[in-house]
C-alpha cells in the first residue's frame, strides 16, 4: 500500500470537536484523573446522562464484575467499576465509537476481546483487572480514528492483515504509527495517566506494552483460526508461558459472553 500523511494534530482536532457534543462525557474525562475527585462527585455528572448512567450501572451489575442486581446506586457502582473503567465508557461516547455506523470490520468484536483478555491477563502484569480492562477497551480508539480517515484505506489493510504484529507493521507503513500508538496519542490529548499513554505507545514494541501485545495475540487466535501464531512467552516478556495459552482462552471466552452483554453489544 502506498504511504498516506496522517496528521495526528488534525485528528487530536476532530476529536475536540466530537467532545463539545457531548459535555458530561467531556466532563468526566477531564475530572476522572483528579485525585481530589470523589464517587459522589462522578456520579452527579454521570446522572446528568442518562446513557452514560445506564451503562455504568449495567456494567456495575454484570456477571463479571460478580455483583448481578446488588447495585443500585450510581455512586456505588463507580466505586465497583473503578474511575478508568467510568472515564473509559466516557471516552468511548466522546469518540463518538458508541453511535459511529461506519466503524472497522469487526471493531467491537475486537475490542470486547481485547478487554476480557487484559482484564483476564492484568494481574500477571501487577495490574489490576479493572485498569488492565480498560486498556484493552480502549486500545482499538486509534483504529477508529484511521478509518474515519482513510475508509478505503484502512479497509483494505484490515482485510490484508492479521490482527497483531503484521497489522501495526502495516499501519505504521502506511500513516506513520501503529493504531494503538493514535489511541496512545488521544489519551495523552486528554490527559490520561502516563503509564497507560506508555502501555499502549509501546504495544509494537517495548517492555510496558506487553500486557496489550499479549491480549492482541490472544484476540487473534480467538477470532482468526487461519492467524500465524507468536509464541505468548516472548510477547508477554515471559509473564505468560506459551502453555497457558488454551486455558487463559477458554476463561477470556467466558469473560467476552458476560462483556457483550454488560455493555449492551450482546
Amino acid at each position: 500500500m502506498t504511504t498516506l500523511a496522517l496528521d495526528v494534530d488534525t485528528v487530536l482536532d476532530r476529536l475536540d470537536e466530537l467532545a463539545s457534543q457531548r459535555p458530561v462525557a467531556a466532563q468526566i474525562v477531564a475530572t476522572s484523573n483528579n485525585e481530589s475527585a470523589g464517587a459522589a462527585e462522578l456520579a452527579a455528572m454521570l446522572g446528568a446522562d442518562v446513557a452514560l448512567a445506564a451503562k455504568v450501572m449495567k456494567l456495575a451489575n454484570s456477571a463479571y464484575f460478580g455483583l448481578s442486581g446488588r447495585v443500585t446506586s450510581l455512586p456505588f457502582a463507580v466505586t465497583v467499576v473503578g474511575f478508568n473503567t467510568v472515564r473509559s465508557i466516557a471516552t468511548v461516547a466522546l469518540a463518538g465509537l458508541d453511535e459511529a455506523a461506519a466503524l472497522p470490520e469487526g471493531f467491537w468484536d475486537v475490542s470486547v476481546h481485547l478487554a476480557a483478555a487484559c482484564g483476564a491477563l492484568g494481574p500477571s502484569f501487577q495490574q489490576t483487572t479493572a485498569d488492565a480492562l480498560c486498556l484493552g477497551l480502549l486500545a482499538q480508539l486509534g483504529a477508529a480514528l484511521m478509518h474515519q480517515a482513510d475508509v478505503s484505506g484502512y479497509d483494505e489493510l484490515v482485510a490484508t492483515t492479521d490482527l497483531g504484529a503484521a497489522r501495526f507493521a502495516a499501519e505504521t507503513d502506511r500513516y506513520g504509527l501503529s493504531s494503538p500508538q493514535l489511541t496512545a496519542e488521544a489519551l495523552q490529548h486528554w490527559r490520561f495517566s502516563p503509564a497507560m499513554v506508555t502501555a499502549l505507545r509501546e504495544v509494537p514494541g517495548g517492555q510496558d506494552g506487553a500486557l496489550v501485545r499479549t491480549a492482541y495475540e490472544l484476540t487473534a487466535r480467538m477470532l482468526s483460526p487461519g492467524h500465524r501464531r507468536l509464541r505468548l512467552d516472548g510477547l508477554s516478556r515471559h509473564r505468560v508461558p506459551e502453555s497457558q495459552a488454551a486455558t487463559r482462552i477458554a476463561g477470556i471466552r467466558a469473560d467476552v459472553a458476560a462483556l457483550r452483554a454488560a455493555l449492551g453489544l450482546s
